[in-house]
């Protein structure tokens, strides 16, 4: 009997949320894969998800709903200018984040996720090696901020948390100083000047286990500078709170990632059924090349997180 399992990301509409065997991160996603033993998989997320689902499943027939759900990371990617810039740096580790294409990965001595990049670039520099970071440059900026590295860095965003910005929250948070508390937490593909201002910095998991265990004033306005659809979780989680998308410009409470929206009922609904975008691309030389630093990624998660 054919096993078919569905997965799908926070950032996607609640209705295909519903649809998924598993809901979550991309670590989670990533194991969950890795363990699935399914015979298709239909990734309710993006590209570098799905590439991801097949490098760590290379039995499985892997399908995207949506052949546009793509990354600005990927796509503000050159990978010949990536090994170029990579070779510049022969004697440093080179990280990149999981929001990567497979040829990217494949140019990686350790893949990483927003929730455990901290503590895999940490024990990097504990062993007193060099890194440099790719391709999110604002998850790189606030690294060498927060931890005083100094990483050369890849130059690319996420169209969607780089709109987040400072004055914005200004306004924001002068609607509100003086008459209650409140709070923001980020993601850290955010601009820096956002994440100076965060009481929370953390994945999308990580953020959610905030909001989960939020235990102070029950009035306080809770901003999210995160891609929108992580809201419906949170709502879900404590109904109880008033939780805000924050803000991208004046009154704007309006930041979704386009590549997800693509994944909607009626794609699943065709990928469960066998149509749809099959990662049949890569080649077993390119997902030997991109597993290497996924793997060494996630038994560091599974020994660190007991994941």
């Amino acid at each position: 009997m054919t096993r078919v399992v569905t997965l799908a990301h926070y950032y996607t509409q609640p209705e295909v949320q519903q649809m998924a065997d598993k809901v979550g991160d991309s670590l989670e996603l990533s194991l969950y894969a890795r363990d699935a033993e399914a015979d298709i998989i239909v990734f309710a997320g993006v590209r570098f998800m799905a590439e991801t689902a097949k490098i760590l499943n290379p039995g499985a027939t892997v399908i995207l709903p949506d052949s546009g759900s793509t990354c600005s990371l990927v796509t503000q990617t050159d990978v010949g200018a990536l090994a170029a810039w990579r070779a510049r740096y022969p004697d440093h580790v080179h990280v990149s984040y999981i929001n990567s294409s497979a040829e990217h990965k494949a140019l990686s001595d350790w893949i990483v996720t927003s929730r455990n990049v901290d503590d895999i670039i940490a024990d990097l520099y504990s062993q007193g090696k060099k890194v440099i970071f790719s391709p999110d440059r604002n998850m790189g900026a606030y690294l060498n901020f927060q931890y005083g590295y100094d990483m050369p860095l890849w130059s690319a965003v996420c169209e969607v948390h780089d709109k987040f910005n400072e004055a914005a929250l200004d306004e924001a948070f002068a609607a509100i100083d003086g008459k209650g508390t409140r709070f923001l937490i980020a993601h850290p593909e955010s601009p820096l000047p956002v994440l100076k201002r965060a009481d929370y910095i953390g994945s999308t998991s990580g953020m959610l286990n905030w909001v989960r265990d939020y235990a102070g004033d029950p009035s306080a306005v809770l901003f999210v500078a995160t891609e929108d659809g992580i809201l419906y979780n949170m709502h879900q989680a404590r109904p109880d709170l008033d939780l805000r998308q924050a803000p991208i410009y004046t009154g704007c409470q309006c930041n979704s990632c386009p590549y997800m929206k693509l994944n909607t009922v009626d794609a699943v609904r065709r990928a469960q059924a066998g149509a749809g975008t099959v990662i049949d691309y890569l080649t077993p030389a390119q997902m030997d090349a991109a597993r290497l630093p996924i793997e060494r990624m996630l038994e560091f998660s599974q020994q660190r997180y007991r994941a």
